[in-house]
């Protein structure tokens, strides 16, 4: 039996879609992950609140870019010694953009 290339081809896309929205929210899972697990309760502190998230949303913020974010989060991992790869640096980044700061990539 032979399919025509046009209906295979849909169907492998079709079958793989799901894994790459999956791949493609990684990055956000990864970078929540580490915030969750490496920088809330070191924020929570520094807040005096209790609440960690606190630190990316106040008014006297020193993160008003992306760059400027990355820089922050670069000094955070080797100031406390956080152990991030560079690419779980980015995945931090790319999380607390999205979730606090909505810089445009």
């Amino acid at each position: 039996m032979q399919f025509p290339v046009k209906s295979l081809s849909l169907a492998v896309m079709a079958a793989f879609l799901p894994s790459l929205s999956a791949f493609a929210n990684e990055p956000l899972a990864n970078g929540k992950l580490i915030d969750q697990e490496k920088c809330y309760a070191c924020h929570a502190k520094k807040t005096g609140f209790g609440n960690g998230d606190m630190i990316y949303t106040r008014s006297d913020g020193k993160v008003t870019t992306l760059a400027k974010l990355n820089s922050m989060i670069s000094v955070c991992n080797s100031e406390l010694r956080l152990d991030l790869f560079p690419e779980d640096e980015s995945d931090v980044s790319k999380y607390l953009s999205q979730q606090f700061y909505k810089f445009k990539p």
